[in-house]
Parts: C-alpha cells; structure tokens; sequence
C-alpha cells in the first residue's frame, strides 16, 4: 500500500511539476515570438518530456537501469498506442505535410539509431548517448531555421506572454516538483516490483511510463478541445524524439546504461518500432492526412494487447 502511495503522489508531483514548467517554457516562446508548431515540436515537447528526463537519470544513478530505459521505451509506446488514441478518439486531427516529410522520419531514425546502439552489447555508452544528443542539436538547428518559416502562426489572441518574475517562479517550482515526484516515483516503484515479484523493466514499462506520459496527454487533449491541433500531433512526436534523443542521451552521457531484463530487446523495442511505423500507414488510410477514432482504436488496441504480452 505504502508503495502505491508513494507511486501516486511521485505522479501527481510530476504532473503538477511538468505543468508550471510547461507554462513557463510556452510563456518564454511567445515572448520570443515562436510560431506555435515550433513550440509543439521544441519547447512543449522538451517540458513534457522533462519527468522522462529527471526519473530516468535518478533511476540510471540509483543502480535501476531497466526503469530508465523501460521508462523511455514506454512513454514512446504510450504516446503514440494510447496518448494519441484517445486524443484522435475525442476528435480527428488533420495532419500536416511536415508529419511525413521531417516528424515521422526523424522519429523513425531516432528510433532505429537507439535500437542500433542498445541491440547488439546491451549498453547505451557515453559515446553513444553524445551522437543521440549531437542528433537532437542537428535535428533542432534544422527545424528551427527551415520550419519556422513553412508554417503559419497559429499563437492565439488569448495567448499572452507572462511577466518575466512568473515565469522564473513557475520555472523554480517546476523543478522542485519534478525532482520530488521522481524520488518518490522512483522509490514507490522498486519496491512494488520487489512485493510483486517482477522486474523493474515491466513497471517501468508499464505503470511508471503511463505516469510520465499524463503530462502529454494532458497537453494533447487541451490543444484538442482548444482546437489547436497543429500542437498536438507536433507534441506527441517531437517528445518521442527527445525521449530518445535528449532523455537516454543525457542519462548515457551522466552514466551508461546496462540492459538487466532481456525482454527490453527481445521484445519492447521491437513494440516500440512497430508502433511508431504503424502511425505512418494510418495516417494516410482511409483518409489522407488525417487521423480519425477508428484510428484511435486501432491504437487502443493494440496498446491494450502490448501490456497483456508484457505482464502476463
């Protein structure tokens, strides 16, 4: 029960953490004046991504790197199975041309680059996680100097740029939530694996990458029910690209990460890379560029049959 306990708050601390920061970093974009796409793709997708980044590192330094990568790997197969199932489910999204000319592709070769790197040794090195963080920079300089120009601002007139003294203290709060949450999300699900008798990598696979995934969910449906759609889909491929990117190349670089549990190569990799290709497809069929609620059935699905092969 105590485990539980601390697992429940640990979310609802990096939930609540990963929002001030998130206001923070979206009221730093608009005083800078960034078309909104780009702030989707970069700095929503960086703050989303940021309970990824802290439980994963504390998890690598604390001696549990089957929760560090399950994390990832999970949080990238949530996204896309469940996060974007509900949201298309609760309304379809028209997608753009950059989903299938730089987001889709750059997704699909992060993703292939990190399964490249874990598959054959079993280890994320140093190196390895300075050539995922290199990947990011370049992926950004790109993005940055050629999107920013091919798309139309869509920053609505309800959008007004914080005072800069809110934006620090949303920043400082943010952080010692984010901090606080994974020490005790951390904590709460080590011990649950040890009295359920099974290995960190499945609940870290399972319910702590959920838990790292409400903050882009959270987002998502917003930017549904505000209709700034654009946001949403940017959101949820851009954090998969630096849950790759930026999340295990950072831990790798601070510590290398070692596979324990087999079933992260055997098995969840290969989830997480058909999952992120499926999105293709869909995409296109029946509609073209558009994603529907039969879509986002599909994906329920299949993410309900990932977590029954994963836990039974």
């Amino acid at each position: 029960m105590g485990n539980l306990l601390f697992i429940v708050l640990g979310l609802v601390l990096l939930i609540v953490g990963g929002n001030w920061l998130l206001k923070s970093a979206v009221a730093m974009s608009l005083r800078l004046y960034i078309p909104k796409i780009v702030i989707g793709m970069t700095v929503v997708s960086f703050a989303t991504s940021a309970p990824e980044l802290i439980v994963s590192v504390k998890a690598a330094l604390d001696g549990f790197p089957d929760l560090a990568l399950g994390n990832v790997v999970g949080s990238n197969i949530a996204n896309l199975a469940l996060v974007l199932a509900i949201t298309v489910i609760l309304g379809s999204i028209d997608v753009r041309k950059s989903f299938y000319t730089t987001d889709w592709p750059v997704m699909m070769l992060a993703s292939l680059v990190f399964c490249g790197f874990i598959y054959f040794d079993g280890v994320l090195q140093q190196y390895e996680g300075i050539i995922l963080v290199a990947l990011l920079f370049a992926f950004l300089v790109y993005l940055l100097r050629f999107q920013k120009t091919a798309v139309e601002d869509e920053i609505p007139e309800d959008d007004v740029p914080l005072p800069l003294y809110k934006i620090v203290l949303y920043l400082g709060i943010g952080g010692t939530a984010l901090w606080g949450g994974s020490e005790l999300l951390i904590n709460g699900a080590v011990g649950m694996a040890s009295s359920f008798g099974v290995s960190d990598r499945v609940i870290g696979i399972t319910v702590v990458s959920v838990g790292t995934s409400i903050p882009e969910l959270a987002a998502s449906v917003i930017a549904v029910l505000k209709k700034e759609k654009a946001i949403s889909l940017g959101n949820l491929i851009g954090s998969n690209i630096f849950n790759l990117l930026a999340v295990l190349g950072i831990t790798s670089i601070i510590t290398p990460i070692t596979v324990v549990d087999q079933g992260l190569l055997t098995s969840d990799i290969f989830w997480m890379l058909g999952i992120s290709f499926l999105i293709l497809p869909l995409v296109f069929f029946p509609k073209g560029l558009r994603l529907g609620w039969r879509d986002g059935l599909v994906l329920l699905a299949v993410y309900v049959l990932f977590v029954y092969m994963t836990i039974k």
